[in-house]
């Protein structure tokens, strides 16, 4: 089973967690003014990157916040987690710390 440190409660199991989608996407404020296809492009186009990528999640089965981690889509592997509203870490600097 895959473990998720959770930076409230500590490491879970990841039955108790739920995807939350890209993280730090920047949501427009005046969506009015905007076509039909930017609104769509925004709401449902992400990136896939392979390797680190950074992501929300939530604690459903714990206590319930949101909040970021960095997973490596090859290895489904977290390298770390953090509070929401938290700055994102520099990627390149943890892709070189795993090299080690």
């Amino acid at each position: 089973m895959l473990i998720i440190r959770c930076p409230i409660c500590g490491d879970r199991p990841e039955l108790e967690f739920r995807y939350g989608g890209e993280g730090h996407v920047a949501r427009p404020a005046a969506t009015e003014a905007l076509d039909d296809q930017t609104v769509a492009d925004r709401l449902y186009m992400r990136t896939n990157p392979k390797g680190l990528t950074v992501e929300r999640w939530r604690h459903v089965h714990g206590c319930g916040r949101f909040f970021n981690a960095v997973r490596d889509t090859v290895s489904d592997f977290f390298v770390t987690t953090y509070k929401a509203g938290e700055p994102r870490p520099d990627l390149d600097a943890l892709k070189k710390e795993a090299v080690r």
